[in-house]
């Protein structure tokens, strides 16, 4: 068994309307997101490893291609897009295609992120 993650970017808009009044994050901004997903599978002797990179990328990109360069509380489903909402959002997106998908973890800033797991 092996553990793999890959890193994914775009960039986004995004308030967060459930914040205080004068709370920063309710006044609209933007951010250089970073998706990192986590895949666990087992090793194909023959290629030397479970999942293509390439194959990944092909899964990801149209999900990731949604959010890149919109306003996300536009995006349905995400009315209250903060970084723990958005991971959950991403996992659903992409977990019927990638069975092997443990987690996604978003970062919004280098210092700070949320990781959404099933368990």
């Amino acid at each position: 068994m092996i553990e793999i993650t890959h890193d994914f970017a775009f960039e986004a808009a995004h308030q967060l309307p459930h914040v205080p009044e004068g709370h920063k994050c309710r006044r609209l901004h933007g951010h250089s997101y970073k998706v990192t997903l986590q895949l666990r599978g087992e090793v194909d002797p023959a290629l030397g490893w479970f999942i293509d990179f390439g194959d990944l990328e092909d899964v990801v990109r149209p999900v990731l291609a949604t959010l890149d360069h919109h306003l996300l509380n536009d995006i349905e489903g995400l009315a209250n897009p903060t970084s723990e909402l958005l991971a959950e959002w991403v996992f659903r997106r992409l977990a019927a295609q990638l069975p092997e998908l443990q987690s996604v973890r978003v970062s919004e800033t280098a210092d700070s992120s949320a990781t959404f797991r099933l368990s």
